[in-house]
């Protein structure tokens, strides 16, 4: 991994604190991401639903359930 000056700047959801980490401060057992913006990473909760909404309509269709 390099942090190169002119890497971008991720962030993570730490699902352990709940708070979101500028760069990976954590270990990747307890995170989220990365996502290209603060306001993106705290909401990897709703993101990581909303996908799994999607998936699980997805598995049903392909199933022949819907």
């Amino acid at each position: 991994m390099s942090n190169g000056a002119d890497d971008p700047v991720e962030y993570w959801f730490n699902t352990t604190t709940g708070k979101v980490e500028k760069g990976r401060q954590s270990s990747w057992e307890h995170l989220m991401g990365p996502y290209p913006t603060a306001e993106e990473a705290a909401g990897a909760l709703e993101i990581a639903k909303h996908r799994s909404e999607s998936w699980d309509d997805d598995d049903d269709r392909w199933g022949g359930r819907s």
